[in-house]
């Protein structure tokens, strides 16, 4: 349907729930003393609340901006062992990546986590012969114990019936591999409710000021509400600083003199309307270290990544016209250049990479975690991706249980004692989830099959709360806008159940929008006056 239909009147109460208003989360983390305040709301931040809050401990988590609204919501969207580790020797790494990998794709987020195969072209006089990246992507198989199947190197032709826009001139060889994507600001919303359903507090557009002192020990913050500028603050135990590119920004609020810790490299992508169906993913070597991509996702095509020092202010990071065109130069090496017009482009984003510091380019540091501990007591945990963010919660869990002083260690259950492989909310088989959308109607009310697979894909078993949001309301389940899939029942459901409170929130990470080019001046008025409906 047209965007022009008036916005549906569902929803001018908030419902009811584990989601409080924002009046009220305030209150409750000002006048309660917390086991432990994290700071920053990203993949970090977000483990480290939900394993905690499994833990028992009584844990609360702010963000200046919105949940995964920086970096987390910035990635290559992928779930990955990480292929290019192998050239450098880390084996292990690799295998630890693989098992955190599937897990996620069996266990945890079956409905959020999509099986994807890579195709990585040869070329003649490119960096890498075909031997050797079949031998890479068998033993890459290898370390995941073929669960997805084997790799190995097929033809020219039958990669481009695949792949139509794959570019064929000088291709020797197509070597064949397996990993996972996902839609990342839904996988990170996702594990805020985990958290939240465990017990922790969350709150979001909320600023550290400061950071509150008892005897020299960091035992608390300073807060701002960006949205109406109320000011409050948060006593804790023990505060954990998880704010990524602002992660020293932090540190020197504990202690001015802290020396920098980390450093930044920029990570741009683009977003392209697809012009036929790609059955995998390419992943096409550009140098001895970096790999391109041009990755099916969200039925549009995703280009990418640089990988460049950064050394400004994280909060005016973005793709630059230079960032653009070597993407689109880039993918040039392998794809169709029909398929790259930049008029294709619907969006294009950049997110920093929080690196360890230290000597060499930033293309070639480690992508590894780092947790710290400042004169204050504040700890602080920086660098990190996607595909372990678990396993990095559980390690910073591990460093609360062995603080000087065990503070929190007899009020906090060892990680090993928590439930292995905690499914994320909604845990569900897409499939199943899509065709109960579809049939269960009531005669002659039909949802839209483009729809129902979205819903399924985003929100799992969730997706029944949606439906029956348009079940009282038909009005809400009218497309948002004609060209793509969401419908308006999840604007409703993203404020009143996942703490949108922006329309970027909305467009941007509750739904696929933005990344599509649909967010419209039209649109985002009509969010606002459907966001403007929910009391405080």
């Amino acid at each position: 349907m047209s965007t022009l239909q008036s916005v549906p009147s569902l929803g001018t109460h908030p419902a009811a729930g584990f989601n409080p208003g924002r009046a009220e989360t305030r209150d409750r983390l000002s006048k309660a003393t917390y086991d432990l305040l994290v700071i920053g709301g990203g993949i970090l931040g977000t483990s480290v609340a939900w394993h905690a809050a499994q833990s028992g401990l009584r844990v609360a988590m702010v963000d200046a901006g919105d949940f995964a609204g920086a970096t987390s919501s910035a990635s290559s969207k992928l779930v990955h062992g990480g292929l290019r580790y192998l050239q450098t020797g880390a084996v292990k790494l690799v295998a630890e990546n693989h098992h955190e990998r599937r897990v996620l794709a069996k266990d945890v987020a079956p409905h959020l986590v999509n099986p994807l195969t890579f195709y990585l072209p040869v070329y003649k006089g490119g960096p890498v012969g075909a031997a050797k990246l079949g031998a890479g992507v068998f033993a890459y198989s290898a370390l995941s114990a073929f669960g997805d199947g084997v790799g190995k190197v097929i033809s020219p032709a039958k990669a481009q019936a695949n792949n139509p826009g794959l570019r064929t001139d000088n291709l020797k060889a197509v070597a064949v591999y397996y990993d996972h994507q996902m839609n990342d600001s839904r996988v990170a919303v996702m594990t805020v409710r985990a958290a939240a359903e465990s017990g922790a507090v969350v709150l979001n557009h909320a600023e550290v000021t400061g950071l509150r002192f008892t005897h020299g020990r960091v035992t608390g913050a300073e807060l701002k509400d960006r949205l109406d500028g109320t000011e409050f603050g948060v006593d804790a135990r023990v505060v954990l600083n998880a704010t990524g590119p602002w992660v020293d920004h932090l540190r020197k609020l504990e202690d001015k003199n802290a020396a920098p810790s980390i450093r930044l490299s920029k990570g741009a992508h683009i977003v392209l309307k697809r012009k036929a169906p790609w059955k995998a993913a390419m992943a096409t070597p550009i140098d001895k270290y970096r790999i391109t991509f041009a990755l099916p996702w969200e039925d549009q095509l995703l280009l990418g990544t640089t990988d460049e020092v950064y050394e400004g202010d994280p909060a005016d990071v973005r793709a630059t016209e230079s960032d653009i065109q070597q993407i689109l130069d880039e993918a040039a090496f392998s794809v169709r250049g029909e398929h790259l017009d930049p008029g294709l482009m619907t969006y294009a984003f950049a997110g920093l990479r929080v690196l360890p510091g230290g000597p060499g380019g930033v293309e070639q540091a480690k992508r590894e975690t780092v947790v710290t501990e400042g004169r204050g007591g504040m700890l602080s945990v920086a660098g990190g991706k996607w595909t372990t963010y678990r396993h990095i919660g559980r390690t910073v869990m591990n460093k609360l249980a062995k603080l000087p002083g065990a503070p929190l260690t007899e009020d906090m259950e060892p990680v090993s004692s928590l439930v292995r492989r905690q499914p994320l909310p909604g845990i569900a088989n897409p499939n199943a989830v899509a065709h109960r959308l579809l049939v269960d109607r009531d005669p002659g009310v039909r949802m839209d099959p483009l729809t129902a697979r979205h819903l399924a894909t985003h929100y799992g078993s969730l997706s029944f709360d949606i439906a029956r949001l348009v079940n009282e309301d038909p009005a809400l389940g009218e497309r948002i806008h004609a060209d793509g899939p969401e419908i308006w029942a999840q604007v409703v459901y993203a404020r009143d159940h996942e703490w949108a409170e922006t329309v970027d929130d909305v467009l941007r990470r509750r739904t696929t929008l933005t990344i599509r080019g649909l967010d419209s001046k039209d649109v985002q008025a009509r969010v606002k006056d459907m966001l403007d409906r929910k009391e405080s």
